[in-house]
């Protein structure tokens, strides 16, 4: 969850003193790495979702501040869009226990919001992109009202100093322009976290981008934009695309966009927080009164705000976390890849197949990395997007291959084996991964289901595309509710 500012004007001065500041809790990080403060005794894991609000015609529904309100649960928070929720599970050991009681505690707490969105006219919906926003939809009016939202639109939009220029090809092209960030709401995701030690820190990170290819054509679940028919995950570049920062000339020239692949192998999380430092100006240059090292000096653990909130507006797809909890620092690796649904247990089963295959690769004697150039894992993602479970992905030992094969014959079977590392009883991994299987096995990601589906529709009625889509989006929510994943999904108009 995005950390809530107050409205303020910024100065030079402020950008002056955050940058300094910035750089004063990366020198603290580079001492806590140094004096080995991270140590912990078992890796958790963590959860969030965002999620969609709709109305009875499946329309977007702009009031997430009363449904939060309904919900009355602070695990949940509103997201950028007013038809934006957000809810975050908290941290488990993964492993025993934990792994069949999480998809439980996530069904408990949707089920629990729905009926209170119900009370205010809405329902939740787990969907990449909502099929049904229209571009009327987009706009500064729709955004949250929490002043880090404004502040964010307001300093992009100085940075590039002219408007959004969106294109995106497909059986549909796409290309509009935009004057704010709203068209980023359109993105709900799923983000994975896990904890991982400094000295294991590079390996996860690595290994999280070598799979973020297979990872998104599996999950694929975000076809439409608009009334087009774009990528099967649309919102990869949608989210690319809606918050840089750059005009043309500053892209000619060769500066990093905010949503980053990144542009190599790393060692050491430092290598991720230093880029942030080196290569991005702050969007929301706060400073808070912690001295870090005065903190570090009296044997205190620092919060590293600033740090933290720089970290927090450079949307890696795979990004470092650190955090305190309970007196302890420690460091995470946040999977940010994948869409929203289409079910809890589609969710749940991609975090397996994510959280066994990251644990194999990380541990490998000769890791992948070394075989794979970091350009074909970035290559391999945007592939991925545009075809799911169609693209050919390049692997090592492989070569080039459709990714549902890919998954099928070579990465399932690894991660089955770390889930086993993990702990995770052969009943559930079973389970979960038989998702995985069978969703290669059927090729019906979310994405195809919905393409399938509208056009099934609109061949049967005749009706608009965006009646069409209003139409696909209610079988959608009373799919998802059922919990059967989405490889059982009939296709029905």
């Amino acid at each position: 969850m995005g950390r809530d500012v107050t409205a303020v004007t910024i100065s030079g001065e402020d950008r002056r003193r955050y940058r300094d500041k910035v750089r004063r809790c990366l020198d603290v990080l580079a001492r806590m790495l140094g004096e080995s403060q991270f140590d912990f005794e078992r890796p958790h894991i963590g959860l969030e979702i965002e999620l969609n609000l709709i109305d009875a015609l499946g329309d977007p529904l702009m009031r997430n501040a009363d449904v939060l309100k309904a919900i009355a649960d602070p695990a949940w928070a509103t997201e950028l869009g007013q038809f934006n929720l957000e809810i975050n599970i908290p941290p488990r050991v993964l492993g025993g226990d934990n792994t069949g009681a999480l998809e439980t505690e996530v069904r408990d707490h949707l089920t629990h919001a729905d009926s209170r969105a119900q009370e205010v006219g809405g329902n939740l919906v787990m969907i990449g992109i909502l099929p049904t926003l229209r571009r009327s939809d987009i706009g500064e009016e729709t955004l949250s009202s929490n002043a880090r939202y404004k502040m964010l639109n307001d300093q992009i939009f100085a940075a590039r100093g002219e408007e959004l220029h969106i294109a995106i090809d497909g059986p549909e092209p796409l290309r509009m322009h935009a004057d704010n960030i709203t068209p980023e709401a359109a993105c709900t995701s799923v983000q994975f976290h896990l904890q991982v030690s400094p000295d294991e820190f590079g390996a996860y990170w690595n290994a999280a981008q070598a799979i973020a290819g297979p990872q998104v054509a599996l999950g694929a679940n975000s076809p439409f934009l608009f009334g087009h028919r774009l990528h099967d995950e649309t919102r990869i570049t949608l989210f690319e695309q809606s918050t840089d920062t750059r005009p043309e000339e500053l892209k000619s020239q060769g500066v990093r966009p905010r949503v980053w692949f990144g542009e190599k192998w790393i060692t050491s999380v430092f290598d991720l927080f230093e880029e942030n430092t080196r290569y991005f100006p702050a969007l929301l240059p706060l400073c808070e009164d912690e001295d870090p090292v005065a903190v570090l000096d009296e044997g205190g653990v620092p919060a590293l705000e600033e740090l933290s909130l720089h970290n927090g507006t450079i949307y890696r797809w795979n990004r470092p976390i650190y955090a305190v909890f309970e007196g302890r620092p420690h460091l995470r690796v946040e999977n940010r890849v994948l869409p929203a649904g289409p079910t809890v247990a589609d969710i749940v089963a991609n975090g397996a197949f994510y959280y066994g295959l990251v644990r194999m690769l990380a541990e490998e004697e000769r890791p992948l990395w070394t075989r794979m150039s970091f350009a074909t894992a970035e290559d391999n993602l945007h592939r991925a997007a545009r075809g799911g479970l169609d693209a050919s992905l390049y692997w090592p030992g492989v070569g080039e291959a459709p990714a549902g094969e890919l998954i099928l014959r070579r990465l399932l079977p690894l991660a089955h084996e770390g889930l086993e590392r993990w702990g995770v009883d052969a009943g559930r991994r079973d389970r979960l991964l038989g998702i995985v299987e069978r969703r290669c096995v059927t090729q019906q990601t979310g994405a195809t289901w919905q393409v399938a589906t509208v056009e099934a529709i609109e061949r049967r009625f005749g009706v608009s595309r965006q009646e069409a889509l209003r139409r696909m989006v209610r079988i959608y929510a009373e799919n998802m509710r059922s919990n059967e994943p989405v490889h059982t999904w009939p296709v029905a108009a």
